[in-house]
């Protein structure tokens, strides 16, 4: 599994309008082949950063497939107006699976 980490600061004051659309989009990801979650993060010591973390099954579900679709223009129309800098986006694997609480 692959899992996408997009850091996206957003302009101050839009937050519920940001959460929103996010939440909008929820049935993009959902619908994309490869996909198997997604969830938006918001970072308390800096209220206009969000995370959103994407699992994908592999990095060409998300570079390829989703990006080339038309749902992955529907998620820049409905988010991006609220971006105030692109985003910045990184993949990661499980190297240590550690634990998680039930």
């Amino acid at each position: 599994m692959i899992r996408e980490v997009a850091e996206l600061r957003i302009k101050e004051g839009t937050d519920a309008e940001f959460q929103a659309a996010v939440e909008k989009a929820v049935p993009l990801f959902k619908a994309a082949e490869g996909c198997s979650g997604m969830r938006l993060e918001k970072v308390i010591e800096t209220p206009s950063l969000y995370r959103l973390i994407v699992q994908w099954a592999t990095l060409d579900d998300h570079m390829v497939k989703f990006r080339g679709s038309d749902d992955f223009q529907k998620w820049r129309a409905l988010a991006g107006p609220f971006f105030a800098e692109p985003p910045s986006v990184d993949h990661c694997e499980t190297c240590v699976a550690g634990f998680e609480a039930e």
